[in-house]
């Protein structure tokens, strides 16, 4: 982001951090982005992985209710399996998202200490 995109960028949490056992305690809810133009960025952050492995993916939809719900190839590619204290960050072009996002991390055994966040820039509007 340049200049003062980053200053007029909105930040949305998808996943509070937590401890999770089990792939459904590392997914998201359906957040709207709608309102995003240019990229929406995904940071995925992961702490202490006990033991197996964690592998994010994105799904977009038509609605809050998941609707039709399939994965998104982000700009870069899948992501790369999960390794304990790593970040990643991903890309979607807004114009490729259907109108909601969520992120699921896969837990092949765990507990593993997770985060989601999205940032993107709001459509202007008069």
């Amino acid at each position: 982001m340049l200049g003062s995109q980053g200053q007029a960028a909105k930040v949305v949490k998808l996943l509070d951090p937590i401890s999770a056992a089990a792939t459904a305690n590392a997914t998201s809810a359906w957040i709207d982005v709608r309102e995003a133009e240019g990229d929406i960025q995904f940071v995925n952050q992961m702490g202490v992985l006990t033991a197996g492995s964690l592998t994010w993916t994105i799904e977009d939809a038509t609605d809050g209710s998941g609707t039709g719900a399939a994965g998104i190839t982000p700009n870069e590619g899948a992501y790369a399996a999960g390794a304990t204290n790593q970040i990643q960050k991903r890309t979607l072009n807004a114009s490729a998202v259907r109108g909601w996002v969520r992120c699921v991390g896969t837990i092949v055994t765990g507990p593993a200490l997770v985060a989601v966040n999205i940032m993107y820039h709001p459509k202007y509007t008069t």
